[in-house]
């Protein structure tokens, strides 16, 4: 018999884990998470986790090591404490961008990363907007890949009017650009583009009308935005309108928040599966997926369906 939900967090997203604990009206729980002197991170669980349905919820965002370090003490801890059951909730999901070996002698990280989260005593994971939905298959446990894009609609539904288009920034996004397309009620288009190399893309052509349309760039990550500025400027070029951006995970590393400060872009729309408080850009809007999350962990512990929140 498991027994009542316990909320655990590392020191990666501490605002969205406090949200998530707002809405589902349970404390989280007393975790120290700190570092020795030589920078090992030492963690101490605080109260008892025996028999609990304990879930623990860790971004593995920058300092991205750090963060994944933190996670697999703190499962291994409350494994080690006779947990009843354990869930990793990982809003962010490192190494996702290295899912399969495309070249000789390339580690795949995104299978070796979920190995090392198993075996540190997680018997199910949560995340929100895998890049490659096949990394569930990385997984020997139960794996809910949550969808932001719902939420990310509810915030543009009362803002769209005029001719709209969505945009994905390439043919891998495609499937993701017609769902917000059948939400809003538009067609989509499409970008061509090659990548030469890591956080380089270059931007080749558009597939689809935008002449005269408002158009909404939408995809999972904006890392260095070199995309997603490229990708406006060409769309400008075809006569959009406008253009705004909307993605689930905001990285804006590098010269990213240079670069969309920049850029013809009028808005940029995230979540919050990644800290962005700390990011000086007047363009930027950060929507909660602590709803999102709350609501998947409260249908886990009570056995009910999660299948209405991949939509």
């Amino acid at each position: 018999m498991i027994g009542s939900i316990k909320l655990l967090t590392g020191t990666s997203n501490q605002n969205l884990a406090k949200e998530v604990s707002d809405y589902l009206n349970i404390p989280l729980s007393d975790a120290f998470v700190s570092r020795f002197s030589d920078g090992e991170v030492r963690v101490q669980i605080n109260e008892s986790m025996r028999g609990e349905d304990v879930f623990v919820i860790q971004s593995l965002c920058p300092p991205i090591n750090e963060s994944i370090m933190e996670l697999l003490l703190i499962l291994d801890a409350i494994k080690r404490a006779s947990a009843g059951r354990i869930t990793a909730v990982i809003p962010y999901y490192a190494y996702a961008r290295q899912d399969r070996k495309d070249k000789p002698r390339v580690p795949i990280s995104a299978r070796l990363l979920a190995d090392l989260i198993t075996v540190a005593g997680a018997q199910r994971v949560v995340i929100v907007d895998l890049h490659s939905p096949q990394i569930q298959g990385f997984f020997n446990i139960p794996v809910d890949n949550l969808h932001a894009l719902g939420v990310l609609y509810d915030y543009l539904k009362d803002k769209v009017d005029g001719e709209t288009v969505v945009v994905s920034p390439d043919a891998g996004g495609v499937e993701r650009a017609r769902l917000l397309a059948n939400k809003i009620g538009c067609p989509i288009a499409i970008i061509y583009k090659r990548r030469p190399e890591p956080n380089v893309a270059e931007v080749l052509d558009l597939i689809g009308d935008v002449k005269g349309k408002r158009a909404i760039i939408v995809d999972d990550i904006i890392d260095t935005a070199g995309t997603v500025c490229a990708a406006s400027e060409l769309l400008l070029s075809k006569g959009a309108s406008r253009v705004d951006v909307i993605a689930t995970h905001g990285l804006l590393s590098g010269p990213a928040v240079e670069r969309l400060r920049k850029s013809p872009i009028e808005e940029v729309v995230i979540t919050n599966t990644i800290p962005a408080e700390h990011k000086n850009l007047e363009k930027l809007r950060v929507v909660s997926v602590a709803p999102l999350i709350g609501e998947a962990i409260r249908r886990i512990h009570e056995g009910e369906s999660v299948s209405m929140l991949f939509t």
